[in-house]
């Protein structure tokens, strides 16, 4: 396969640099990265011997919920401090009263309602449609004992099976503005390749470090390679984001770290505006609804195998671990081990995203 950075798939160890965001490759070829295995409760939602079942958290619902809701509330907070403005500029130039023009806003006129509520109609229809989309899509299956990944898009839509070492995953960091402050982006990318048609399906994972987003990659890989017994336990309800619990903590760090006018100002007033806790709720219905089954090519394909019938893993993904585990063992970093080994080759892998087709 040619190596040009045009060429190519990405490989474990590949880097790339796009507008403010930098991206890490962990697979193809899921070799052991070194960070703990820990993952968000809501995303196993299923686990057995031989098939692990991955979905999209609550934080994703609530910070969609509280972005929403954080839109309308600026426009009519833009109406209110407008309104009052004019009031003051009519009040000092004619003499009329400072709330004329707030109540006039504010009593029926079809042109400030009419807006809102399209803007309202449209943020709700946007979001259902999204809610129903989700619980018409089953998870992401990995199933240890073949050795593949199963994932259908749609209902009625033919699966996707993956070979586990073929699944790209990679890490990024970016700039960022989130219901809880402007600060770095950190997520999982996971990448469905279908090697006939080449389109690649992406699945995000938004999370709170750069160290999460692999050790979520490493809860995948340590279940996948060596079974139920290393899937790590879910992480209490306080520690998952998009829950109140969640939210709740926040508030309290937010507040035992910031001068009480900044915990006003940063956290209550935009909390508030956003919905408080609302947009927490609203993600822990989205995540009761009943999703979607698997289809009966899935299911059969779920089944647990002979013992003598298991994939094995590649010789190469054998080799590269062993190479891996080795700088491990030294100290070094995961992106060290492809530092080092990226700075003795001749061609240094930098390589392009694949198109996504979905995320």
């Amino acid at each position: 396969m040619p190596t040009s950075k045009y060429e190519r798939l990405p490989h474990a160890g590949d880097s790339e640099q796009k507008i403010n965001t930098d991206i890490f490759y962990l697979a193809p070829r899921p070799v052991p990265t070194g960070a703990n295995a820990i993952s968000a409760k809501s995303l196993c939602k299923a686990s057995s011997d031989n098939y692990l079942d991955f979905a999209i958290g609550t934080v994703s619902w609530e910070f969609g919920a509280r972005c929403g809701i954080g839109s309308i509330m600026v426009i009519v907070l833009l109406f209110f401090f407008g309104s009052i403005g004019l009031g003051l500029y009519s009040h000092i130039t004619y003499g009329l009263p400072i709330f004329k023009i707030l109540i006039l806003f504010a009593s029926p006129n079809w042109y400030v309602w009419g807006t809102l509520s399209i803007l309202v109609l449209l943020y709700v229809g946007t979001f259902i449609k999204a809610v129903y989309d989700f619980t018409r899509a089953a998870p992401i299956r990995f199933n240890r004992q073949r050795r593949e990944v199963a994932y259908v898009a749609k209902r009625g839509q033919p699966p996707r099976f993956v070979p586990w070492e073929e699944v790209i995953a990679c890490v990024t960091t970016g700039k960022v503005v989130t219901q809880y402050g402007s600060h770095n982006s950190f997520s999982l990318m996971i990448g469905l390749r279908d090697s006939e048609s080449g389109d690649v399906v992406w699945i995000t994972v938004p999370t709170a470090s750069l160290m999460l987003a692999v050790s979520e990659w490493e809860a995948i890989r340590v279940y996948m390679e060596e079974g139920l017994s290393a899937l790590p336990q879910p992480m209490s309800e306080e520690h998952e984001e998009g829950t109140v619990a969640y939210f709740h903590m926040c508030r309290r760090m937010y507040r035992d770290n910031h001068w009480y006018v900044t915990y006003l100002f940063g956290f209550i007033l935009i909390q508030f505006c956003s919905g408080w806790t609302l947009p927490c709720h609203i993600a822990a219905w989205v995540e009761r609804l009943p999703k979607t089954s698997f289809p009966k090519s899935v299911l059969d394909w779920s089944q647990p195998l002979p013992p003598e019938q298991w994939q094995k893993p590649s010789a190469e993904l054998i080799e590269q671990s062993k190479a891996v585990r080795r700088s491990l063992r030294q100290g070094k970093s995961l992106f060290d081990h492809f530092h080092a080994q990226n700075k003795i080759s001749e061609d240094v892998p930098h390589v392009e995203i694949p198109k996504p087709e979905n995320s």
